[in-house]
Parts: structure tokens; sequence; C-alpha cells
């Protein structure tokens, strides 16, 4: 029996991609978010799949360890972790407050942490650990103190868990979307804004939801089994452009 994969955030957006994605690669999947009416959306897309739906919020831990203790019970140990639950501000660091900062650390880091350590507590035989980030969490962006900084700390968690766990048969990275077509993303940035984030992406495009769950897939495949603790970024070629007026 393969163990199963977990996906928090998953009953929307890139999250949902990502559980579809792992589905199609044959993967039991447990959905975690704390959306009620999202889940149930989610529940009636992926009918007479192999797929679990909790509610739970990443950021309470006794919520994460009861579902974790659910799926465990109901698809056996767990094999695979995609920490895609995650909030995304927009706000600049002169406007941003310690409540604001402190809500996005918690969704997006410490959610992220207590995720981890109960798949860790309920591996199967060997365990894939894939962390979205940001590359805002890479490099500094307007308008993203708050939500830069929680996800320069998921890369970082990232490496850390790869230090102490790689012995363990854990392997533990991280993907780093750039500007997305998701519902979220769409709505913390207004159009002009959005055609400034393009205007410096090689591509010239956002990216779309199934192309972050590609690389999430091969990450936690087998085809990975040597990469470890490192950071993905699915960006269009963002963090690599420098100066792009033509000269």
């Amino acid at each position: 029996m393969r163990h199963s994969a977990v996906v928090t955030g998953g009953a929307s957006g890139t999250g949902m991609a990502i559980a579809h994605r792992l589905l199609d690669d044959g993967w039991p999947v447990a959905i975690i978010d704390a959306d009620e009416q999202a889940l149930a959306a989610a529940e009636d897309f992926f009918a007479a799949e192999n797929v679990i739906f909790i509610q739970a919020d990443v950021t309470d831990e006794d919520e994460v360890e009861a579902g974790f203790d659910e799926v465990v019970d109901r698809l056996g140990l767990i094999g695979g972790l995609v920490n895609a639950a995650g909030i995304l501000r927009h706000v600049s660091a002169e406007d941003t407050t310690a409540e604001l900062l402190r809500e996005l650390l918690d969704v997006n880091l410490v959610g992220s942490f207590l995720a981890a350590r109960a798949a860790l507590e309920r591996m199967g035989q060997s365990l894939s650990i894939v962390n979205i980030g940001s590359v805002s969490g890479l490099r500094a962006n307007r308008g993203h103190l708050a939500y830069g900084a929680s996800k320069a700390g998921v890369k970082l968690m990232s490496e850390v868990l790869a230090l102490e766990f790689g012995n363990r048969g854990v392997r533990v990275n991280c993907v780093a979307p750039g500007l997305s077509g998701e519902d979220d993303d769409a709505a913390a940035y207004p159009p002009e804004l959005r055609r400034a984030w393009i205007g410096q992406v090689p591509q010239a495009r956002h990216g779309e939801p199934e192309e972050i769950a590609a690389a999430v897939s091969f990450l936690l495949s087998p085809e990975a089994s040597f990469i470890n603790g490192h950071t993905l970024a699915v960006d269009g070629g963002f963090l690599a452009a420098g100066v792009q007026a033509e000269i």
C-alpha cells in the first residue's frame, strides 16, 4: 500500500491544483483546510477520487495533531506532505502592523512547522516534504515585508529540517512561486501592480497553479531522491532578471 500525501490548504487555488496532480500521480491524498465552504466545493470536485477532507486550522496545534491522526487512521502512514496553506497580503512596510506581521508568520511559517512536525511523527518508511515559499522570500519586493519575512522563514526552516532529518529517510524541499494567476494572488494585486510584476518576468506572464503543482510533483517523486534542502523557483525567470530595458 502506498503511503499517503497530505496537502494543507488543498481545497482551493494552488493547493487544489497540487492535490489534483498528486491524485493523478497515484497518491492517496488528504486535504486539510480551514475553509469549510472550500472543502465542501473540493469534495464535489474530487468525487470518487482517493481523497479525504479534513477541516483544521494549521495554526492550531491541537487541530493539526487531530487532523494528522485522522489521516493515519483513514489512509495509513504519511509519505508526502505539501504545506500549501498560506495567506498573502500586499501592504507597505509603513502600513504593516505588528498584528498583521504576527498573522502572516503564524499561518505561513508556524503553520508549516506544525504540519511538518506532525508528518514527521507519523511518517512511513520515508517522507518527502515540500513547503510552498515565494520569490518574495528570496528577494525584497515592495509591499511584502510581512509576507516576504514569513516565506523567508519557510525557506530556512526547510533547510534546517533537511539537515536534521536527512539521515532518517526524510527529504525537505521548498518551491518558491513567482506571480501566479490564482485567485488569492489576483485579489492581492491591482491590475497596475500585476502589470509591473509581469514586466519584470522574462517570460512576460504569470504562472499557473498547474505549473507549481508539476514542480511539487517532481520533488515528491523518487526522481528527486537526491534533492534535499533545495529551493526551486517557479517564476518565469523573475529572480534571474536584471536590467531588462533594451539598450
